[in-house]
């Protein structure tokens, strides 16, 4: 029996072309910047106007961009103060070009949300829209080499900071930690009933495959939440009824040094959506502050996502033609 996939046309344009004029000079460098599509596609369909919309880890701030344009209220996070400055300055932005909503960010660790947002917002989200540092052999730019002389191109904007400590930089066991903390701390954060969307994608490491995605669904259900579908946002554009995509250089290039080993990779097309509901009542076994279980990466993970308890008849929250109708 074929499972139903809800599709998000999220690329109708690259992803340069959906920021132009919309961001502070120097925002381009940030090497995991969200689609400003899929955070709107998320934030249209799953609030209304007015509602409070999280970022845990918000990066330049295209969740709160997207948020304020959209009439809503952002609150968002980021642990680097770099970051954190400019996701400021392009929410101001948002505002100053006539969104209606408005933005707060906050400088911290995500996993201590409930320490650095005021208490009277715990409880209040309806929803969180996050995606976890992939690292650098994911992520960054290209440019040319020939003004310096030399032949060839190099990559830049790779890394996130020098710090060691930011999850970008860590093993993929200690992030998976991490994020189920940080998705227990947004649980607390949303109300009854709110709504999660995590984008994820797989890579492969050494040849490995590194199922991401099936480990942020255990993460979001160790952390007590629920999930509730499953989605595809497409980093390509659709033209005729076919697939256009916009691979980065080194995204080619190692598709076709992959290839050459016999390793079955293909350039990546779309993001996965993995969208979660805070429980209507408490869940006892599953607090913020205590020890969760942490989900398995990498050949592990597959076993992790088949014992994970998947929805296979839950759909969004939203009757009114907006949601998504992807089902796990």
């Amino acid at each position: 029996m074929l499972v139903p996939l809800s599709v998000w046309n999220t690329a109708p344009t690259s992803a340069p072309a959906q920021r132009r004029g919309r961001y502070a000079p120097g925002s381009a460098a940030h090497p995991a910047k969200m689609l400003p599509r899929i955070a709107a596609h998320a934030i249209f369909t799953y609030t209304s106007p007015g509602d409070l919309v999280l970022d845990p880890m918000c990066g330049i701030g295209t969740t709160l961009v997207e948020a304020i344009h959209l009439g809503r209220s952002a609150l968002g996070v980021e642990y680097e103060p770099k970051w954190a400055n400019l996701a400021r300055l392009n929410g101001a932005s948002a505002t100053h070009e006539g969104g209606t909503g408005t933005g707060t960010v906050h400088c911290g660790d995500a996993r201590r949300l409930t320490q650095l947002i005021p208490a009277e917002l715990h409880g209040e989200v309806d929803l969180v829209v996050t995606s976890p540092p992939y690292g650098n052999s994911v992520h960054g730019q290209v440019r040319s080499t020939r003004e310096t002389g030399e032949r060839g191109v190099v990559k830049k904007d790779y890394r996130y900071s020098h710090d060691p400590s930011n999850l970008a930089h860590v093993s993929t066991d200690r992030l998976l930690d991490a994020f189920t903390q940080i998705l227990a701390q947004c649980r607390l954060m949303l109300r009854p009933g709110g709504t999660a969307v995590v984008t994820t994608r797989p890579w492969r490491e050494r040849g490995e495959l590194i199922d991401l995605p099936s480990a942020v669904l255990a993460a979001g259900k160790a952390a007590g939440l629920i999930p509730t579908e499953r989605c595809v946002a497409l980093l390509a554009g659709i033209r005729d009824s076919q697939l256009i995509a916009r691979p980065s250089f080194f995204q080619m290039k190692n598709v076709r040094d992959a290839r050459r080993q016999g390793i079955p990779l293909s350039v990546v097309q779309h993001e996965d959506v993995l969208i979660f509901t805070r429980p209507v009542t408490p869940i006892s076994s599953c607090d913020g502050a205590q020890a969760l279980s942490r989900p398995r990466c990498g050949h592990r993970a597959t076993r992790t996502h088949a014992t994970a308890g998947v929805c296979r008849s839950r759909t969004s929250r939203r009757e009114d033609g907006r949601g998504g109708h992807g089902l796990f």
